[in-house]
C-alpha cells in the first residue's frame, strides 16, 4: 500500500463569505422582478376606472317606454287586404286613421268595413269609432255599431246592433259582452251579450233575453 503523507494533501478551498448587497440595490431588484405584475395590476385598475367613470351615450342605459301617441295619421283613407290568390278579403274606409306604435293598433273615425268570405258571403260593418289590429282581422266597433252578414243561399241577412261589437273578419264571428240586438227578417232578439259564428250559423246568447220571432209560414 502507498501511504500518503498529510502534507501532500491539497489545501481545502477557501470559504465564500456572502456579500451583503446594499438595501437600495435589493429594493431595486425586487421591484424589477415584480414590475410586469405591477404593470398588469395598474392597467386593470385604470381600465376599471375608465369604464366606471365614462358617461354612457343617451338612451343606452334604459330604453324609453313608447308613449300612446300616434306616429302617423291618414284622412279620408281606404285600405284593402287581399288573399294569396289575389281575391279581396277586407276593405276598410274611414274619416281619419291613427296608428299607435306602442300597441300596433289603428284607431278609426266613422269606420266602414266590407269583408268577403271564402264562400262569397259579404259582411258590412259601420261605427262611429273602431280599434283594429294591423291586418284588420279583429276590429272593435264602438258607438252605434252595426254588422250585417249577407249570405249567398237566399236567406235573410243577419244584422247586429249595439254600442260595442267585436268583428273577426277571418273567422266571420261577431262577439259582444254588452247589450246587443239581433235582427233577421221580422225576427228581433235582444240579449246581454252574444257570440255568433256565421259559418256554423250558431249564436250563443247571454241573458236576460227578449225575443220576438216570426213563425215560419205554413205550407198549404
Amino acid at each position: 500500500m502507498l501511504a500518503l503523507d498529510d502534507d501532500t494533501l491539497p489545501p481545502p478551498p477557501p470559504r465564500r463569505v456572502p456579500v451583503q448587497m446594499p438595501w437600495g440595490l435589493r429594493v431595486r431588484e425586487w421591484a424589477l422582478g415584480y414590475l410586469p405584475l405591477l404593470m398588469m395590476a395598474l392597467l386593470a385598475l385604470a381600465t376599471w376606472w375608465l369604464v366606471k367613470n365614462t358617461p354612457s351615450a343617451p338612451g343606452t342605459d334604459t330604453e324609453r317606454p313608447v308613449s300612446h301617441v300616434p306616429d302617423y295619421t291618414m284622412n279620408g283613407f281606404t285600405t284593402q287586404r287581399f288573399a294569396p290568390t289575389g281575391a279581396l278579403r277586407v276593405q276598410i274606409e274611414g274619416a281619419q286613421l291613427r296608428h299607435y306604435p306602442d300597441t300596433d293598433t289603428f284607431e278609426i273615425d266613422n269606420v266602414r268595413i266590407r269583408a268577403l268570405g271564402e264562400d262569397g258571403s259579404v259582411t258590412n260593418a259601420t261605427a262611429r269609432r273602431a280599434l283594429s289590429d294591423g291586418k284588420g282581422t279583429h276590429v272593435q266597433l264602438l258607438g252605434s255599431a252595426q254588422v250585417v252578414h249577407e249570405t249567398t243561399d237566399g236567406r235573410e241577412p243577419v244584422e247586429f246592433r249595439g254600442e260595442a261589437l267585436q268583428l273577426f273578419t277571418e273567422t266571420e264571428r261577431v262577439y259582444s259582452d254588452q247589450p246587443v240586438q239581433v235582427l233577421q227578417g221580422r225576427n228581433d232578439i235582444r240579449a246581454a251579450g252574444i257570440d255568433y259564428d256565421h259559418r256554423s250559423r250558431v249564436a250563443q246568447l247571454q241573458g236576460p233575453i227578449k225575443a220576438r220571432l216570426d213563425p215560419p209560414a205554413r205550407r198549404r
